[in-house]
């Protein structure tokens, strides 16, 4: 099959580890009188709800061991969310190098951890991963600016449209 859909999985993956790290760096841009304020400290405890998420769906999936000690962990450090996001890169490219578009539309049962028992497609809640990726995303550079800092630019067409240029036309 020419461009299987867990090809485009794998290329929003790529764009994700990518904008992460912009979005990690943009925290060195914060005054360092802000970096004790609540915001600064909202903004990084989001980042590591956003790499709990994807490594509590991984453990659902049935791929990672252990689960996650707490969905929106709380007084995270910088280098803490780097850690976090450096584990949950590493055992998501792991997985999609190995997933198959046959396996998108596998259907898993899963405990949610408010609600009662769910069913749902991986399709589904990779979808759902990027959306709420982007979410989480805006609302720590929205709080980047609000402390004096810059917020890294993570607009998927940044990442992805080609310049042209004058030979190119």
């Amino acid at each position: 099959m020419n461009n299987p859909m867990i090809d485009r999985y794998r290329r929003w993956f790529s764009y994700e580890k990518d904008v992460h790290q912009k979005a990690l760096a943009s925290f060195e841009s914060v005054p360092m009188e802000q970096r004790s304020s609540a915001a600064y400290q909202k903004a990084l405890d989001l980042f590591g709800h956003l790499a709990s998420a994807r490594l509590m769906w991984l453990y659902r999936f049935g791929i990672r061991e252990k689960s996650i000690s707490q969905l929106f962990p709380t007084g995270l450090t910088l280098e803490d969310v780097t850690l976090l996001l450096d584990e949950m890169h590493a055992d998501w490219t792991k997985y999609l190098a190995d997933l198959r578009d046959d396996e998108l539309s596998r259907y898993f049962e899963y405990q949610s951890m408010d609600a009662g028992r769910f069913r749902s497609s991986i399709d589904d809640i990779l979808t759902q991963l990027f959306g709420h990726s982007w979410y989480h995303r805006g609302q720590i550079a929205s709080l980047v600016k609000t402390i004096g800092g810059t917020p890294a630019i993570t607009d998927f067409v940044y990442w992805s449209r080609e310049p042209i240029s004058p030979e190119n036309e």
